[in-house]
């Protein structure tokens, strides 16, 4: 059986683990760890659910802007965090390393942008890809080798998603997201979409032409032309993002239990430990 490539949004499941778990879980000196547990929760179940042969984690640059927010200031704008979710997401990479998950990241990149990255290299290479994100952005990614499971309550259910499901949601093939996504908008992106447009209309016109871009052609939309070509630029994710080496790779069980149990985090390493001795 063929062992698939899987490739996690490290923020969206650090956003729904953090909002899943009770925020009275503590770590060393009373410090918040509801993120840390679950997130580390949810590569465990990942792991065993899934048996890839290795896993990579793409994490967003919250301190350096993308180019969409360049080109266009209102994306994501008004997000707000809590602090003590902000307090542990930097600890989030190290312990997807301490698993022996390799990382990616890098200034002017969003983690979906190495998720698409992810999916393009191991269907280069024959494999398949397993995707992991709550961002609806990444059904585009969906084809005969690359699933995405997404969250759908908590960090505890997911659901899969490849090209059928996304016809059956949108109405549009993966390859058509992106252009659904400019016209239709994206309000938790702060994407306005086509004037008057809606998940219907977007679908229907997609239907009829293929691509916003033979939409455009067709003289449809012409005040905003310009405007819907940046929306869907923005939409559509980046598989050039850099990735860093992805040979076959079996979880660190060990590494991971020492890091949680200096964290304070007892039974979390209790658990990674029994892990660490059923692989050996």
């Amino acid at each position: 059986m063929t062992r698939p490539l899987l490739a996690i949004d490290g923020d969206s499941l650090a956003h729904r683990a953090y909002h899943a778990l009770p925020k009275t879980i503590r770590r060393a000196e009373g410090r918040p760890a509801g993120a840390v547990l679950g997130f580390a929760n949810m590569l465990t179940r990942l792991w065993q659910t899934e048996q890839p042969r290795a896993v990579v984690v793409g994490w967003d640059t919250l301190d350096e802007p993308t180019y969409r927010h360049e080109a266009f200031a209102p994306y994501q704008s008004g997000r707000e965090f809590d602090a003590d979710l902000l307090e542990q997401l930097p600890l989030l990479p190290t312990l997807a390393e301490a698993f022996g998950f390799a990382c990616a990241k890098a200034a002017g990149y969003e983690a979906d942008d190495f998720l698409a990255a992810a999916a393009a290299f191991e269907e280069g290479r024959g494999g398949e890809t397993v995707v992991v994100t709550s961002d609806r952005d990444a059904f585009q990614l969906a084809s005969k080798r690359t699933t995405i499971l997404q969250p759908v309550r908590g960090v505890s259910e997911l659901t899969r998603i490849g090209p059928a499901e996304v016809r059956e949601r949108y109405g549009v093939e993966p390859a058509q997201v992106a252009d659904f996504i400019a016209l239709r908008g994206d309000p938790s992106d702060k994407l306005p979409g086509a004037r008057g447009v809606g998940p219907k209309t977007a679908a229907d016109l997609l239907r009829r032409y293929g691509t916003l871009e033979a939409a455009l052609d067709d003289g449809r939309f012409a005040a905003q032309a310009e405007e819907l070509r940046l929306y869907r630029r923005i939409a559509t994710l980046d598989a050039s993002a850099p990735l860093p080496s992805l040979p076959d790779r079996s979880p660190t069980w060990a590494e991971a239990s020492t890091l949680a149990s200096s964290w304070g985090l007892g039974q979390l390493a209790g658990r990674l430990e029994e892990a660490a001795s059923s692989s050996s």
